[in-house]
């Protein structure tokens, strides 16, 4: 018996992540590019703590290939990408901490 094969499941609607690619390349073009030209980044490109490449823009399109239940979760259930308490800053207030460790970024 022949297996069928299925595509990856996505939380997001393939029209829909294609409306809003479209939507973004008329963002660049239409409102980013002649903001720019007049009042330019501070730097070609921003990295957070961890040398990472921070994008200008993020939407569902960078995210369309991650399957919510397993990489993302809920607050307070593993992987805990979400954060570690179910209710995070609603049931605890924001404290501001340093940070330190032997961890390369």
């Amino acid at each position: 018996m022949k297996q069928e094969r299925r595509a990856p499941p996505t939380t997001f609607d393939r029209k829909q992540l294609a409306k809003v690619k479209q939507e973004r390349v008329r963002w660049e073009t239409k409102t980013l590019k002649p903001w720019t030209r007049v009042s330019p980044e501070q730097k070609e490109e921003f990295r957070n703590l961890s040398n990472i490449p921070v994008k200008r823009v993020y939407t569902p399109e960078d995210v369309s290939h991650l399957n919510q239940s397993e990489e993302i979760g809920l607050p307070g259930e593993y992987p805990y990408v979400r954060g570690v308490y179910p209710t995070m800053y609603r049931g605890r207030p924001w404290t501001m901490r340093m940070f330190s460790g032997f961890g390369t970024p």
